[in-house]
Protein backbone atom coordinates (compact mmCIF):
# COMPACT_ATOMS: atom_id res chain seq x y z
CA UNK A 1 0.00 0.00 0.00
CA UNK A 2 2.87 2.38 0.80
CA UNK A 3 4.16 2.05 -2.77
CA UNK A 4 0.86 3.24 -4.28
CA UNK A 5 0.17 5.96 -1.70
CA UNK A 6 3.64 7.45 -2.10
CA UNK A 7 3.31 7.40 -5.88
CA UNK A 8 -0.14 9.03 -5.88
CA UNK A 9 0.85 11.71 -3.37
CA UNK A 10 4.05 12.57 -5.25
CA UNK A 11 2.21 12.62 -8.57
CA UNK A 12 -0.50 14.99 -7.34
CA UNK A 13 2.07 17.31 -5.74
CA UNK A 14 4.21 17.41 -8.91
CA UNK A 15 1.17 18.07 -11.09
CA UNK A 16 -0.08 20.92 -8.92
CA UNK A 17 3.35 22.55 -8.77
CA UNK A 18 3.76 22.25 -12.54
CA UNK A 19 0.32 23.73 -13.13
CA UNK A 20 0.97 26.71 -10.86
CA UNK A 21 4.39 27.40 -12.39
CA UNK A 22 3.10 27.15 -15.96
CA UNK A 23 0.16 29.42 -15.10
CA UNK A 24 2.56 32.02 -13.71
CA UNK A 25 4.53 31.77 -16.96
CA UNK A 26 1.40 32.71 -18.92
CA UNK A 27 0.48 29.35 -20.45
CA UNK A 28 -3.17 29.68 -19.44
CA UNK A 29 -3.45 33.04 -21.20
CA UNK A 30 -1.94 31.54 -24.35
CA UNK A 31 -4.42 28.64 -24.32
CA UNK A 32 -7.46 30.91 -23.99
CA UNK A 33 -6.31 34.06 -25.79
CA UNK A 34 -8.80 33.55 -28.63
CA UNK A 35 -11.24 31.24 -26.89
CA UNK A 36 -10.19 27.92 -25.44
CA UNK A 37 -7.91 26.15 -27.96
CA UNK A 38 -8.84 22.52 -27.34
CA UNK A 39 -6.10 21.08 -29.57
CA UNK A 40 -3.40 23.06 -27.82
CA UNK A 41 -4.97 22.28 -24.47
CA UNK A 42 -4.86 18.54 -25.14
CA UNK A 43 -1.16 18.71 -26.05
CA UNK A 44 -0.51 20.75 -22.92
CA UNK A 45 -2.50 18.26 -20.81
CA UNK A 46 -0.55 15.31 -22.22
CA UNK A 47 2.77 16.98 -21.43
CA UNK A 48 1.79 17.94 -17.88
CA UNK A 49 -0.01 14.65 -17.19
CA UNK A 50 2.74 12.30 -18.29
CA UNK A 51 5.56 14.49 -16.99
CA UNK A 52 4.01 14.42 -13.53
CA UNK A 53 3.62 10.64 -13.62
CA UNK A 54 7.13 10.01 -14.97
CA UNK A 55 8.77 12.33 -12.43
CA UNK A 56 6.86 10.51 -9.67
CA UNK A 57 8.15 7.18 -10.97
CA UNK A 58 11.75 8.38 -11.17
CA UNK A 59 11.51 9.75 -7.63
CA UNK A 60 9.81 6.65 -6.20
CA UNK A 61 12.87 4.94 -4.72
CA UNK A 62 14.22 8.07 -3.05
CA UNK A 63 10.76 9.04 -1.78
CA UNK A 64 10.33 5.55 -0.31
CA UNK A 65 13.67 5.71 1.49
CA UNK A 66 13.06 9.25 2.74
CA UNK A 67 9.48 8.73 3.92
CA UNK A 68 10.13 5.46 5.78
CA UNK A 69 13.68 6.11 6.96
CA UNK A 70 14.67 2.84 5.31
CA UNK A 71 18.25 1.63 5.64
CA UNK A 72 19.64 -0.11 2.57
CA UNK A 73 21.44 -3.33 3.52
CA UNK A 74 24.81 -3.08 1.78
CA UNK A 75 26.56 -5.41 4.20
CA UNK A 76 24.43 -7.65 6.46
CA UNK A 77 25.05 -7.08 10.16
CA UNK A 78 23.35 -10.23 11.44
CA UNK A 79 22.00 -13.59 10.31
CA UNK A 80 18.49 -12.22 9.65
CA UNK A 81 19.79 -9.59 7.24
CA UNK A 82 21.97 -12.19 5.53
CA UNK A 83 18.98 -14.50 5.12
CA UNK A 84 16.91 -11.58 3.78
CA UNK A 85 19.50 -10.73 1.12
CA UNK A 86 19.95 -14.38 0.13
CA UNK A 87 16.18 -14.88 -0.17
CA UNK A 88 15.64 -11.79 -2.32
CA UNK A 89 18.57 -12.86 -4.53
CA UNK A 90 17.12 -16.35 -4.96
CA UNK A 91 13.64 -15.05 -5.81
CA UNK A 92 14.87 -12.37 -8.21
CA UNK A 93 17.00 -14.98 -10.02
CA UNK A 94 13.91 -17.16 -10.43
CA UNK A 95 11.94 -14.18 -11.71
CA UNK A 96 14.65 -13.31 -14.22
CA UNK A 97 15.43 -9.82 -12.91
CA UNK A 98 18.47 -8.21 -11.36
CA UNK A 99 18.54 -8.28 -7.58
CA UNK A 100 16.78 -5.20 -6.16
CA UNK A 101 18.18 -3.07 -3.37
CA UNK A 102 16.95 -4.43 -0.06
CA UNK A 103 16.18 -2.11 2.83
CA UNK A 104 14.80 -2.32 6.34
CA UNK A 105 12.64 0.28 8.04
CA UNK A 106 11.40 0.45 11.61
CA UNK A 107 7.68 -0.15 11.95
CA UNK A 108 5.61 -2.40 14.18
CA UNK A 109 3.21 -2.93 11.27
CA UNK A 110 4.04 -6.07 9.25
CA UNK A 111 4.54 -4.73 5.75
CA UNK A 112 6.77 -4.75 2.69
CA UNK A 113 6.71 -2.97 -0.64
CA UNK A 114 8.64 -2.74 -3.88
CA UNK A 115 9.19 0.34 -6.01
CA UNK A 116 11.49 1.76 -8.66
CA UNK A 117 11.42 2.95 -12.25
CA UNK A 118 13.08 -0.10 -13.80
CA UNK A 119 12.88 -3.86 -13.28
CA UNK A 120 16.63 -4.19 -12.88
CA UNK A 121 17.11 -1.34 -10.41
CA UNK A 122 14.18 -1.72 -8.03
CA UNK A 123 13.92 -1.43 -4.25
CA UNK A 124 12.32 -3.93 -1.88
CA UNK A 125 11.64 -2.46 1.57
CA UNK A 126 10.75 -4.67 4.53
CA UNK A 127 9.45 -3.53 7.91
CA UNK A 128 10.93 -4.82 11.14
CA UNK A 129 7.40 -5.76 12.16
CA UNK A 130 7.15 -8.19 9.24
CA UNK A 131 10.32 -10.03 10.26
CA UNK A 132 9.24 -10.17 13.89
CA UNK A 133 5.69 -11.38 13.37
CA UNK A 134 6.05 -13.97 10.57
CA UNK A 135 7.85 -17.23 10.00
CA UNK A 136 10.60 -17.37 7.40
CA UNK A 137 8.31 -19.24 4.98
CA UNK A 138 5.70 -16.49 5.29
CA UNK A 139 8.25 -13.70 4.89
CA UNK A 140 9.60 -15.47 1.80
CA UNK A 141 6.08 -15.54 0.35
CA UNK A 142 5.67 -11.80 0.97
CA UNK A 143 9.06 -11.17 -0.67
CA UNK A 144 7.95 -13.31 -3.61
CA UNK A 145 4.86 -11.13 -3.90
CA UNK A 146 7.00 -7.97 -4.07
CA UNK A 147 9.46 -9.51 -6.55
CA UNK A 148 6.46 -10.45 -8.72
CA UNK A 149 5.38 -6.79 -8.70
CA UNK A 150 8.83 -5.84 -10.01
CA UNK A 151 8.98 -8.64 -12.59
CA UNK A 152 5.48 -7.77 -13.85
CA UNK A 153 6.53 -4.14 -14.39
CA UNK A 154 3.67 -2.90 -12.23
CA UNK A 155 5.22 0.49 -11.43
CA UNK A 156 5.71 1.29 -15.12
CA UNK A 157 2.17 0.21 -16.01
CA UNK A 158 0.88 2.20 -13.05
CA UNK A 159 2.76 5.24 -14.38
CA UNK A 160 1.19 4.90 -17.84
CA UNK A 161 -2.31 4.66 -16.36
CA UNK A 162 -1.59 7.59 -14.07
CA UNK A 163 -0.34 9.61 -17.04
CA UNK A 164 -3.59 9.00 -18.92
CA UNK A 165 -5.83 9.97 -16.01
CA UNK A 166 -3.61 12.98 -15.28
CA UNK A 167 -4.13 14.14 -18.86
CA UNK A 168 -7.91 14.09 -18.44
CA UNK A 169 -7.65 15.78 -15.03
CA UNK A 170 -5.59 18.66 -16.45
CA UNK A 171 -7.79 18.95 -19.55
CA UNK A 172 -11.16 18.86 -17.79
CA UNK A 173 -10.04 21.17 -14.98
CA UNK A 174 -9.19 23.88 -17.53
CA UNK A 175 -12.38 23.39 -19.53
CA UNK A 176 -14.45 23.77 -16.35
CA UNK A 177 -12.31 26.72 -15.27
CA UNK A 178 -12.79 28.45 -18.62
CA UNK A 179 -16.57 27.96 -18.57
CA UNK A 180 -16.92 29.26 -15.01
CA UNK A 181 -14.61 32.18 -15.68
CA UNK A 182 -16.67 33.18 -18.75
CA UNK A 183 -19.83 33.06 -16.64
CA UNK A 184 -18.34 35.24 -13.91
CA UNK A 185 -16.70 37.75 -16.25
CA UNK A 186 -18.48 40.55 -18.05
CA UNK A 187 -15.46 41.19 -20.23
CA UNK A 188 -15.08 38.12 -22.42
CA UNK A 189 -12.24 39.70 -24.38
CA UNK A 190 -9.78 39.65 -21.54
CA UNK A 191 -7.62 36.68 -20.58
CA UNK A 192 -8.44 34.21 -17.83
CA UNK A 193 -9.12 35.83 -14.47
CA UNK A 194 -8.95 34.81 -10.84
CA UNK A 195 -12.07 32.68 -11.23
CA UNK A 196 -10.26 30.56 -13.81
CA UNK A 197 -7.15 30.10 -11.66
CA UNK A 198 -9.07 29.17 -8.51
CA UNK A 199 -11.45 26.82 -10.34
CA UNK A 200 -8.61 25.03 -12.13
CA UNK A 201 -6.69 24.54 -8.88
CA UNK A 202 -9.72 23.18 -7.02
CA UNK A 203 -10.80 20.98 -9.94
CA UNK A 204 -7.32 19.49 -10.28
CA UNK A 205 -7.43 18.41 -6.65
CA UNK A 206 -11.00 17.08 -6.83
CA UNK A 207 -10.58 15.37 -10.21
CA UNK A 208 -7.19 14.05 -9.09
CA UNK A 209 -8.74 12.39 -6.05
CA UNK A 210 -11.55 10.90 -8.15
CA UNK A 211 -9.06 9.70 -10.76
CA UNK A 212 -7.20 7.86 -8.01
CA UNK A 213 -10.14 5.42 -7.95
CA UNK A 214 -9.05 4.21 -11.39
CA UNK A 215 -5.47 3.79 -10.23
CA UNK A 216 -6.68 2.04 -7.06
CA UNK A 217 -8.74 -0.40 -9.15
CA UNK A 218 -5.67 -1.24 -11.20
CA UNK A 219 -3.63 -1.67 -8.02
CA UNK A 220 -6.18 -4.13 -6.61
CA UNK A 221 -6.10 -6.13 -9.83
CA UNK A 222 -2.30 -6.30 -9.77
CA UNK A 223 -2.32 -7.56 -6.17
CA UNK A 224 -4.02 -10.76 -7.32
CA UNK A 225 -1.37 -11.18 -10.02
CA UNK A 226 1.45 -10.58 -7.54
CA UNK A 227 -0.06 -13.16 -5.16
CA UNK A 228 -0.13 -15.66 -8.02
CA UNK A 229 3.43 -14.68 -8.92
CA UNK A 230 4.58 -15.45 -5.39
CA UNK A 231 2.90 -18.86 -5.54
CA UNK A 232 4.69 -19.57 -8.82
CA UNK A 233 8.09 -18.49 -7.52
CA UNK A 234 7.72 -20.62 -4.39
CA UNK A 235 6.11 -23.57 -6.18
CA UNK A 236 3.04 -23.54 -3.94
CA UNK A 237 0.29 -21.07 -2.92
CA UNK A 238 0.31 -22.25 0.71
CA UNK A 239 3.09 -19.93 2.03
CA UNK A 240 1.29 -16.91 0.55
CA UNK A 241 -2.05 -18.10 1.91
CA UNK A 242 -0.53 -18.43 5.39
CA UNK A 243 1.16 -15.03 5.13
CA UNK A 244 -2.11 -13.35 4.09
CA UNK A 245 -4.00 -15.11 6.87
CA UNK A 246 -1.49 -13.87 9.43
CA UNK A 247 -1.61 -10.33 8.00
CA UNK A 248 -5.39 -10.37 8.26
CA UNK A 249 -5.48 -11.82 11.76
CA UNK A 250 -7.44 -14.80 10.46
CA UNK A 251 -7.37 -18.33 11.77
CA UNK A 252 -4.81 -20.72 10.29
CA UNK A 253 -5.82 -21.47 6.68
CA UNK A 254 -6.59 -25.13 7.36
CA UNK A 255 -9.24 -24.09 9.90
CA UNK A 256 -10.83 -21.28 7.90
CA UNK A 257 -14.37 -21.85 6.61
CA UNK A 258 -14.92 -22.00 2.86
CA UNK A 259 -17.34 -19.08 2.99
CA UNK A 260 -15.34 -16.16 4.38
CA UNK A 261 -17.01 -13.72 6.72
CA UNK A 262 -16.22 -10.02 6.95
CA UNK A 263 -13.27 -9.10 9.15
CA UNK A 264 -11.96 -5.74 10.24
CA UNK A 265 -8.54 -6.32 8.70
CA UNK A 266 -5.87 -4.47 6.75
CA UNK A 267 -6.79 -4.04 3.11
CA UNK A 268 -10.45 -4.83 3.66
CA UNK A 269 -12.77 -1.84 3.30
CA UNK A 270 -16.40 -1.38 2.42
CA UNK A 271 -18.64 1.24 0.90
CA UNK A 272 -17.11 4.29 -0.74
CA UNK A 273 -13.72 3.70 0.90
CA UNK A 274 -13.40 0.41 -1.00
CA UNK A 275 -13.21 2.37 -4.27
CA UNK A 276 -10.00 4.04 -3.06
CA UNK A 277 -8.42 0.93 -1.53
CA UNK A 278 -5.13 -0.09 -3.14
CA UNK A 279 -5.49 -3.69 -1.93
CA UNK A 280 -8.48 -6.05 -2.19
CA UNK A 281 -9.79 -7.75 0.98
CA UNK A 282 -7.45 -10.46 2.22
CA UNK A 283 -10.27 -13.02 2.20
CA UNK A 284 -10.71 -12.50 -1.55
CA UNK A 285 -6.98 -12.82 -2.15
CA UNK A 286 -6.85 -16.12 -0.26
CA UNK A 287 -9.90 -17.40 -2.13
CA UNK A 288 -8.26 -16.46 -5.45
CA UNK A 289 -5.08 -18.35 -4.53
CA UNK A 290 -7.06 -21.41 -3.54
CA UNK A 291 -9.20 -21.24 -6.66
CA UNK A 292 -6.17 -21.01 -8.96
CA UNK A 293 -4.57 -24.17 -7.59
Amino acid sequence: MKRVILFLATNLAVMLVMSVVLSLLGVNRFLSANGLQLGNLMVFSLVVGFTGAIISLLMSKQMAKWSTGARVIDQPTNSTELWLLDTVKKLSDRAGIAMPEVSLYSSGEPNAFATGAFKNSALVAVSTGLLQSMTKDEVEAVLGHEIAHVANGDMVTLTLIQGVVNTFVVFLARVVGYVIDRQLSRDNDRGPGIGYAVTVFVCEIVFGVLASMIVAWFSRYREFRADAGSAKLLGSPQPMVKALARLGGLEPPEHMPQAFKAFGINGGTSGLAALFASHPPIEERIAALRGAH
